[in-house]
């Protein structure tokens, strides 16, 4: 294991208090809501924030000891904080030089990394003159330029448009495949987290509350953010054989559980109806249609009842049903679209 941290950090009105370990060439996502701690345990890693109380060991060695500058770290920050004086070249050679590297072995190893993110021609372009995805391929060349043993990447994609952040996330998952070190991304995009992390650590008031593969975290999620993060609906009831009961819904599922379980299912599986359906049985409730809107092709319907749920609809459903906020509708989901586990 090359990074084993307990990181605990005390304030007045805070407390993080979380476990990571991640391997070599491993990529672990910190996730979580705003104000969660993310961003504290990552200054926490790169010693920007002193700990309370923990360790962090980095190949054995103890990191929490040492001064921000010597650690053996690499880190982007989300406005990549680039020296506005420098250009591309002279600010990714800012490290080495840092370590003790002569002017010209700095720039000639600068040069070498400019050209691996794919930035050769800009070596004498000042920030001011970058777009916002040739500044994050600086500021990666820059942390990696140090030969760092630990990548810190806070929101790296965050200042970037979308039809940018397409193409510099696949670039940077490649970067981060050659990397042989430990690397710890802080996002609140789950997309980011599903295609650049292998393991997922979703941090909810300072403590870890899941982790896993993405594939693991998106299948059983185990808080409302987590759901609503991978856009699922999410509940907590009791289970009995192949019944989950969640406060006065029954809900029948294709697993066999006994005790607290969790129940969830996509928005898409929902099916609304404008009066009770007949037919074979289902997992069904009555609700009333809180909020409408727009959600990618569909439409997004948010019931409020004896459950709160979100059902994706197409538009011309809405119109057939003639659905309208404030409307009592029937809502119902097959048993063999509801996933069900143990809580």
């Amino acid at each position: 294991m090359t990074l084993d941290a307990h990181l605990v950090v005390t304030r007045p009105r805070f407390r993080l208090d979380i476990e990571l370990e991640v391997a070599a060439g491993q990529v672990v996502a910190l996730l979580g809501p705003n104000g969660a701690g993310k961003t504290t345990a990552l200054r926490a890693l790169a010693g920007l924030t002193a700990l309370s109380g923990g360790r962090i060991l980095l190949d054995g060695e103890a990191l929490h000891t040492l001064a921000s500058e010597r650690r053996p770290i690499g880190m982007v920050f989300q406005d990549y904080l680039l020296f506005p004086h420098l250009s591309a070249l002279d600010n990714v050679a800012f490290g080495p030089r840092c370590k003790g590297a002569s002017k010209a072995e700095a720039r000639r190893g600068a040069a070498a990394w400019l050209e691996r993110v794919g930035l050769a021609g800009y070596v004498a372009a000042k920030p001011r003159q970058l777009s916002g995805g040739q500044a994050q391929r600086v500021a990666l060349a820059r942390a990696l330029a140090v030969g760092p043993r630990l990548l810190l990447l806070d929101e790296p994609l965050a200042a970037l448009d979308a039809h940018t952040r397409l193409e510099i996330r696949s670039q940077l998952r490649r970067h981060l495949a050659d990397f042989g070190g430990a690397t710890v991304l802080v996002t609140h995009d789950p997309l980011d987290a599903m295609v650049l992390a292998d393991q997922l650590v979703v941090i909810e008031n300072g403590a870890i509350v899941q982790r896993g593969t993405p594939a693991e975290v998106a299948r059983r999620p185990r808080t409302d953010y987590v759901a609503r993060l991978v856009g699922l609906n999410l509940y907590r009831g009791l289970a009995a054989g192949r019944q989950v009961t969640v406060g006065e819904v029954g809900f029948s599922v294709a697993e066999h559980l006994d005790g607290p379980a969790f129940v969830a299912f996509r928005p898409g599986a929902v099916a609304l109806y404008r009066t009770r359906p007949d037919g074979t049985p289902r997992n069904l409730w009555e609700a009333t249609i809180e909020g409408i809107e727009r959600h990618g092709d569909n439409v997004r319907i948010h019931l409020e009842g004896p459950i709160t749920a979100s059902a994706d609809v197409t538009p011309a459903a809405v119109a057939d049903l003639d659905l309208t906020p404030g409307q009592r509708i029937w809502a119902a989901v097959k048993a063999t679209e509801t996933h069900a586990y143990p809580a």
